[in-house]
């Protein structure tokens, strides 16, 4: 196990006993990072990127958000896709995003880069007139400085006389309000003019202007962060001793100088006769995978200890930690753990120097960091194929009836949205007859589930070729795949293997490729006889495989005692799980009703996804030619209606 060096240190949750309901602003860059997938390779020969939010400032406060702080944005986006990207990221992870201002005329900074080796990181700058560097002290609004804690400036906002105004204007305002001014060093000498557009890696620039202008911000910070090299720009020597005394003798300001993997050193005095004689808070022993943006992470865990009036060991620990998990996870700000990953690691360190190859912390980050939150689903499920292609070839109908049919039950999804908005709301598509009805849905808001799983195959099979991953990565990424596997436990030991064999497949494909998982568990009619454990047991099974879906679709149970058993193995596989989604099984609603009254009654069950419950009335008349278009929606919107009041006036009187 690597050896926690914090070992003993109280986590602690207090508050200040300031009343203002932010914690921190963070002022500055805001772009897109595109980050080249193949590891090793030139940034030349990269095939494809993934992308992320990106920019310094952006980033922390994403990492101070996971922490439990309350962050805010201050700064402009384009009025284009990537923009709508940042500002929906930012909202998803319960950052402010109330001064992120929409530029009409410039597009949104993008960074495109790559991971060659563990020292070098390639990157290109595409920040020509972009968005954030259009920042001006009208963009400042003095009132909402006065809300936050701490206002945190970056120095590549001082670079131009434009942004550098702005960042002063509300440096100024936070002085006038008693907040607190912190600045990330965030030296970059490509932003400061100092390097060709092929030299964004680079780090350190000697230049006297560089250090005059920084010298005049200090006096005004509370904190002060940097890295050595940064640190150096800063203070005008390479020396990092006569750095910092330089920048003493300007500032009273807590000083944190980044060291690495050898920690941090916190100077909040006079600065010492050796670095190592400051507040000392120790690195972590990691494999170092990737350093690009380990600084803002930092940032973010060492403000969540400096706002929540820690001691400096102790918010340098959260510092640290922060940047250990960044730099051993591919990208920025979707490396950074959250408060529950992060209390977890500083407790029980890891089992391996590379953090992302830890199962168990991979698994909290990710169960930790889902965007958003799914309290109730109600999912008109449609995903049918065999049932729909037998009932199309019996009134001599084809694959485009079945297509054109699913367009309808998008519609009818479409009726309640519009009725009621798409909170709680959701469907179940494939992708084989439902591709038109998928792309309708996307981006509504509402919850969408896709079936991967061959209709009715045991052993398991999955549609779209033998490469998951590959079916996988043309999956918009809010489309929760949905497995439909026969499973009982006491199956033969062949035909067992084989099913969850891939299962463990689908499960790493989904993490990889950052697709939530619904696993639909109904024992086989020809199976083995069925208890009231058989479910709970075959969850129990999946788990100790490693397999830990957000979501499970079952049966309704048939007893209390089986619902007891399930809730007890999805609690104990993973305290973290979405919960589970009850299926209807073409049950009248009568039966509905007496099985949403049970499931109601269950802290873990969402919701419901039902389909022939819903569509088959409408289906039958429809491919008929006794039922148009219109009768259709309309018929199965009222179906989904009811179900939807059903379940919740199950759930209010279960509550």
């Amino acid at each position: 196990m690597v050896a926690d060096p914090h070992e003993g240190l109280p986590m602690t949750d207090s508050r200040t006993a300031a009343d203002r309901p932010l914690d921190a602003i963070c002022m500055g860059r805001a772009g897109v990072d595109l980050y080249g997938e193949q590891v090793g390779g030139r940034l030349e020969d990269m095939a494809s990127f993934a992308k992320y939010v990106g920019g310094s400032p952006t980033n922390t406060a994403i990492a101070g958000a996971r922490l439990g702080l309350k962050t805010a944005v201050l700064t402009r986006v384009g009025d284009e896709h990537m923009g709508r990207f940042i500002r929906e990221t930012l909202a998803a992870e319960g950052v402010d995003t109330s001064h992120v201002a929409t530029d009409p005329e410039r597009l949104t900074a993008l960074v495109i880069l790559g991971i060659r080796d563990r020292e070098t990181f390639p990157l290109i700058f595409y920040r020509e007139n972009c968005a954030d560097m259009a920042l001006s002290p009208d963009d400042v609004d003095p009132a909402w400085i006065a809300t936050t804690k701490a206002l945190v400036v970056s120095g590549t906002h001082f670079s131009t006389p434009g942004v550098d105004a702005a960042s002063r204007a509300a440096m100024a305002a936070a002085r006038a309000a008693g907040t607190k001014v912190a600045l990330d060093i965030d030296y970059r000498p490509v932003l400061w003019g100092l390097t060709g557009h092929g030299l964004g890696e680079e780090r350190f620039v000697a230049d006297r202007g560089v250090t005059a202008h920084l010298q005049t911000i200090v006096p005004d910070c509370d904190l002060i962060v940097g890295t050595e090299e940064e640190i150096h720009i800063a203070g005008g020597s390479t020396e990092t001793l006569e750095a910092l005394r330089t920048l003493r003798g300007l500032t009273d300001a807590v000083i944190v100088l980044k060291r690495g993997p050898m920690g941090c050193v916190v100077f909040d005095g006079p600065i010492p006769e050796a670095v190592d004689d400051g507040i000392a808070g120790p690195g972590f022993p990691v494999e170092v995978f990737n350093v690009l943006g380990a600084g803002d992470g930092f940032m973010g865990g060492l403000l969540r200890g400096w706002l929540r009036e820690e001691p400096w060991q102790r918010a340098a620990a959260f510092a640290n930690a922060c940047g250990a998990f960044a730099v051993s996870r591919h990208g920025c700000a979707p490396s950074y753990p959250s408060w529950t990953e992060l209390a977890h690691f500083l407790e029980h360190g890891s089992e391996t120097r590379a953090l992302r190859k830890d199962v168990g912390l991979e698994r909290l980050h990710w169960a930790t960091t889902r965007a958003r939150d799914w309290p109730e689903v109600c999912a008109f499920a449609f995903d049918h194929r065999a049932q729909l292609e037998a009932l199309a070839a019996r009134h001599g109908r084809g694959g485009e009836a079945i297509s054109a049919f699913k367009e309808l039950a998008v519609l009818a999804v479409e009726r309640l949205v519009a009725d009621r908005g798409a909170a709680g709301l959701g469907l179940l598509c494939d992708g084989r007859y439902g591709r038109p009805a998928l792309d309708r849905a996307t981006g509504s808001g509402v919850w969408i589930g896709r079936p991967i799983e061959w209709p009715g195959s045991r052993p398991l099979s999955f549609e779209g070729g033998p490469s998951l991953a590959t079916t996988l990565r043309e999956w918009p990424v809010e489309h929760c795949i949905k497995c439909l596997v026969f499973h009982h436990p006491d199956d033969p030991d062949d035909l067992r293997t084989a099913q969850e064999g891939r299962l463990v497949e689908l499960h790493a494909a989904a993490r990889a490729t950052r697709h939530e998982l619904l696993i639909e568990v109904i024992p086989p009619k020809d199976g083995p006889p069925v208890g009231d454990d058989t479910v709970a047991r075959s969850i129990g099974r999946l788990y100790a495989l490693g397999i830990a879906p957000d979501w499970w679709k079952l049966q309704p149970p048939p007893s209390a005692a089986a619902w007891a058993a399930i809730d007890a193995a999805i609690r104990t596989g993973d305290p973290h799980c979405r919960g589970i989604l009850l299926l209807g099984l073409e049950a009248p609603e009568a039966e509905l009703a007496s099985a949403f009254a049970e499931a109601a009654a269950q802290p873990l069950c969402k919701g419901f996804a039902v389909g022939r419950s819903i569509f088959q009335p409408a289906a039958d008349a429809w491919f008929g030619g006794a039922m148009d278009d219109d009768a259709a929606v309309a018929d199965m919107a009222e179906r989904y209606r009811r179900l939807i009041d059903l379940w919740r006036d199950r759930r209010a009187k279960a509550a």
